[in-house]
């Protein structure tokens, strides 16, 4: 199994993702962005990576910040991600590099790209399927749904899987319908994936902050993540 960091800059910023890929399968391979949490690209991410690089991909944990730029408390992480909820065509523009450096990478299927993305990374492949982008599917897991003011307008061609905490106090039940409501409209081809009794950060198995809204399910993460991998293989077949 081949790991290793990837450098690569949008916007005069210097970004560094994770890639990681078997070069034992027989390439091209088919490549998944990981999109990371408000805190940064971190083990969460990583892990993410390797597990799909273990079933056939390669996966790249992506960069939004800087290199090496981590929100350390709930207050700096909210100061990390509010540049990219005021920009939001700048969270798109970011989204695209980090897809752009996927596909250039060797042995990558450049034709065969997908997305997924945890808490504010699920926001962010939202975005990315918002903006058009040329990728086959993304996958949000306990993100955010709020849109951006106003919509980009375009058609979106990617498959679009959320899947979604039924407790999460961050995204209520009015959203999940907001975000269905917009799917259809931009007729997408969309799957929402709701799981009772789960709250925000789910599959984080360090989230235990109930008062927060974020706690750690078992049953969840294992649900999602087979819910995950059922569609990436649809999607990048």
């Amino acid at each position: 199994m081949r790991e290793g960091p990837i450098e690569y800059t949008h916007g005069g910023v210097r970004l560094e993702g994770l890639l990681v890929a078997d070069d034992e399968r027989a390439g091209p391979l088919p490549g998944v962005l990981v999109a990371h949490a408000w805190g940064g690209r971190g083990e969460l991410e990583a892990e993410a990576a390797r597990r799909l690089a273990g079933q056939g991909y390669a996966g790249f944990a992506l960069d939004l910040f800087g290199k090496g730029v981590r929100g350390r408390s709930r207050e700096e992480n909210a100061a990390l991600i509010a540049p990219f909820l005021d920009d939001r065509p700048l969270l798109a523009a970011r989204m695209l590099a980090a897809v752009g450096t996927l596909r250039n990478q060797p042995g990558v299927d450049a034709g065969r790209i997908a997305a997924i993305g945890y808490c504010f990374g699920g926001l962010c492949v939202l975005d990315l399927a918002r903006s058009g982008a040329d990728v086959r599917g993304v996958v949000s897991l306990h993100g955010l749904f709020g849109p951006p003011e106003p919509l980009p307008g375009k058609p979106i061609t990617a498959s679009v899987l959320a899947l979604h905490g039924h407790d999460d106090p961050m995204v209520p039940v009015e959203a999940v319908e907001a975000l269905e409501r917009e799917l259809t409209a931009a007729r997408a081809d969309w799957q929402i994936h709701v799981y009772g009794g789960c709250m925000h950060a789910f599959t984080n198995p360090r989230a235990n902050d109930p008062g927060f809204g974020t706690v750690y399910d078992a049953t969840g993460d294992r649900r999602s993540w087979a819910a995950t991998t059922a569609f990436l293989a649809e999607v990048l077949a």
